[in-house]
């Protein structure tokens, strides 16, 4: 069975009650909480700093802290949120001047290094980094903005990415952001991808477990005793 992980994006949580959105859906199975770090620069919306990032650690929050940074420069950021309690920290290749030096940064500070994929962007880059990289992001829309619709696009590239993973035999996680639902979560994984994150599918949904629960069965996964 293939180990597919959750990450809901707290984009979509409630910010007033951020701990106890946090923790419900971590009672309701996630596996990974996810962040959108947005700097109203690189991307028309400004979200959240490292602080937050500390203040669920210090919160007691122990699960990983997927960090997106929606940012440029990314260095900076890359150093803070590792303080902060990041687990692993993605940035994309066009937002900083050298790539391979940032993607070790990430790893310097112990955490896992990603990078991040718009719609349009090539993955030319790819070929030169798989060895730098732990987890590649394909977002399936464009970055900005929570409850946007699912690119169709996004397969093809996805079929690419996973190729490229296969081929080279290292083990990259291949991780998807954008429009994911249970209707569409097991074709996207048919697709390749094995980390979904999820904001308004899993946050604007009345019952967290019940949606969660039916992302894993579409999924074909079972329950695992941590859930």
């Amino acid at each position: 069975m293939k180990d597919y992980l959750i990450a809901p994006s707290i984009l979509s949580a409630d910010f007033a009650r951020l701990g106890d959105e946090v923790n419900a859906v971590l009672d309701a199975g996630a596996d990974i909480i996810h962040f959108d770090v947005m700097d109203n620069h690189y991307v028309p919306n400004l979200t959240i700093g490292p602080m937050v990032c500390e203040a669920l650690r210090n919160h007691g929050i122990s699960v990983p802290i997927d960090v997106h940074l929606m940012t440029t420069p990314v260095d900076q950021l890359i150093l803070d949120f590792a303080k902060a309690g990041a687990s692993y920290i993605s940035f994309h290749p066009e937002a900083t001047a050298h790539v391979d030096r940032s993607l070790q940064l990430v790893r310097d500070q112990g955490c896992k290094s990603g990078l991040v994929f718009n719609p349009a962007t090539p993955i030319h880059c790819l070929e030169y980094l798989l060895d730098k990289v732990d987890v590649i992001l394909v977002m399936s829309v464009n970055p900005g903005f929570g409850g946007q619709k699912f690119l169709p696009s996004t397969f093809k590239k996805l079929e690419k990415v996973r190729q490229l993973i296969d081929d080279a035999g290292l083990p990259i996680r291949l991780q998807v952001d954008g429009g994911i639902g249970v209707d569409n979560i097991r074709r996207i994984a048919n697709a390749g991808a094995d980390i979904f994150v999820a904001g308004s599918a899993i946050f604007k949904s009345p019952d967290y477990a019940a949606t969660i629960h039916a992302m894993r069965a579409e999924l074909g996964q079972q329950l695992t005793k941590n859930h």
